[in-house]
């Protein structure tokens, strides 16, 4: 069991410091993802660096937190959703333009909405229209109504991209991202590329603070059961070709039935999604190695 609070005040650290050996250190992730494993990065980080690898694969790539402590030689990273693969693309390729486009949009309540409502037609400005709205969201979420347009309202306070502005998070980013490949697809196609000698981490997403209960019932609308069977048979054939695969999942019993013959470990971390800190409480997620 370990401490979130800890775990990214070290990695914090880390980030800032500038070592004179030339060791590559890890970077700060340039997405706020709900889920996220920056919490957890060292850790699985750690257990990664035990087992050599060609590629490293991530299917459910998020905010990146993972890829970005370890920062691969040689990395494929994908994304169902094509507006955050796209996203990563600019970085990558344009970072400068972007920081520029980004700076020009204000922050206010009134721009938040106006900005919102609008979805540009360039890559660019898609880009830094979705850094912005991640940076001053409500909690960073990614959520999209029944049209396909973003619906999360306005954060408001320290929500803000200055981040992104004030610092080199975009260019240090786009040098790490240019060792990797960024595909738009389903988890399925890019976990049956992996070879032996390659490793993958799945991160799908889930619901954890039901722990022993609902499993379905509160997850279905966003990674349904089934998908968590798919998960876990492209898991499976993916082991049996010789890759690693390491799965963050439910603290679930069904869960631990899937994957009953792989090595479980328990993580634990304050959950801070609630708006009302006293609704706040430990919750455990499965880490699980095949």
């Amino acid at each position: 069991m370990f401490k979130s609070r800890s775990l990214e005040h070290e990695l914090a650290v880390t980030t800032a410091q500038s070592r004179s050996n030339g060791e590559i250190h890890p970077l700060q992730p340039f997405l706020r993802w709900p889920g996220g494993k920056r919490w957890a990065a060292k850790h699985i980080a750690s257990i990664i660096g035990a087992h050599p690898y060609k590629t490293y694969s991530e299917p459910f790539l998020g905010g990146g937190a993972l890829f970005f402590f370890l920062r691969p030689a040689r990395a494929r990273l994908s994304d169902i959703n094509p507006d955050l693969i796209d996203t990563y693309k600019t970085v990558r390729d344009r970072p400068h333009e972007l920081v520029c486009a980004l700076g020009k949009y204000s922050v206010s309540k009134s721009a938040y909405y106006q900005i919102r409502a609008v979805e540009p037609q360039t890559p660019l400005l898609r880009a830094a229209r979705f850094l912005y709205l991640n940076r001053t969201a409500f909690s960073g979420m990614y959520r999209l109504n029944k049209s396909g347009h973003f619906n999360v309202p306005y954060g408001g306070g320290e929500r803000t991209p200055d981040l992104l502005l004030q610092t080199t998070i975009l260019k240090d980013a786009s040098a790490a991202l240019r060792s990797a490949e960024l595909i738009h697809s389903d988890f399925e196609a890019v976990m049956d590329a992996a070879l032996s000698g390659d490793v993958v981490y799945c991160d799908p997403t889930y619901t954890v603070t039901h722990d022993q209960n609902g499993f379905v019932r509160y997850n279905e609308r966003n990674f349904s059961w089934s998908d968590q069977e798919r998960l876990s048979r492209a898991a499976w054939r993916a082991r049996g070709r010789g890759a690693i695969v390491i799965v963050s999942n439910a603290h679930h019993r069904e869960i631990k039935k899937m994957y009953r013959s792989g090595k479980f470990l328990k993580l634990t971390r304050q959950s801070t999604l609630s708006a009302n800190p006293s609704k706040r409480r430990a919750v455990h997620e499965y880490l699980i190695i095949l």
